[in-house]
């Protein structure tokens, strides 16, 4: 049985979010909702114990995985179409409703999902969490993926040559997408440092207090368990 799944420990919050500490797509939604000003009430999921898979969060999410939110009785999973919902909801132009911008943004969200985040996820499984997880090593996966990773952040390194942001010159949930993927990098001996220009707008985005509420740096919240 889980016990905060069901329980708000503040009932006048009507956005619950679902989600680990550790996990890049849940992190992104928090991310989000603090640029957007949202206040949300923050339900662990214990992954390790299998929490995901009880009838109570698989009425949440079908397929048993993080993130997902609870907003006043809707329910919606899957990091990007949460964050979209949000910036919506809040008539932000994270997600702006100018139909060029907007299919930029979602260009680089997909480019993210697709070409970086399922990387990063991989190794962040194989080489941190697997024995928790209870799944086995992946070895290919340890030598391929970080060739991969560089692949793509090179086209990101590129795309800074002359935006500010991801999808321009304006920030967006592109943006959040992106850092939040990126986050575990120090984890994963992953040099951003090697993408001078990624690694200024890292470091810029970092400093900014959306990013300071969740945490102060990846994996806090497992040094703060030890």
């Amino acid at each position: 049985m889980i016990t905060p799944l069901l329980r708000s420990t503040r009932d006048n919050i009507m956005l619950k979010i679902y989600g680990f500490d550790v996990s890049p797509r849940a992190l992104k939604v928090k991310m989000c909702a603090n640029v957007l000003g949202i206040d949300y009430d923050d339900f662990p999921v214990n992954l390790p114990a299998g929490e995901q898979k009880t009838e109570e969060y698989l009425a949440i999410h079908p397929a048993g995985k993080i993130p997902a939110i609870e907003d006043d009785g809707f329910i919606l999973f899957e990091s990007n179409a949460i964050c979209k919902y949000l910036c919506r909801k809040s008539r932000s132009e994270l997600y702006p409703e100018d139909l060029f911008r907007q299919a930029l943004v979602d260009q680089w969200c997909d480019f993210v999902a697709i070409h970086i985040d399922v990387h990063y996820v991989s190794l962040l499984v194989n080489k941190v969490f697997a024995e928790q997880l209870g799944v086995e090593v992946d070895q290919r996966a340890l030598m391929e993926r970080p060739l991969f990773i560089d692949q793509y952040l090179t086209v990101i390194e590129g795309q800074f040559d002359d935006n500010r942001y991801l999808a321009g010159n304006e920030m967006s949930v592109a943006d959040i997408s992106l850092l939040a993927t990126i986050d575990p990098s120090e984890l994963l001996e992953i040099d951003i440092a090697s993408y001078p220009k990624l690694n200024a707008w890292r470091d810029d985005l970092r400093s900014r207090d959306f990013y300071r509420k969740v945490h102060n740096f990846y994996g806090e919240s497992m040094m703060a368990g030890d």
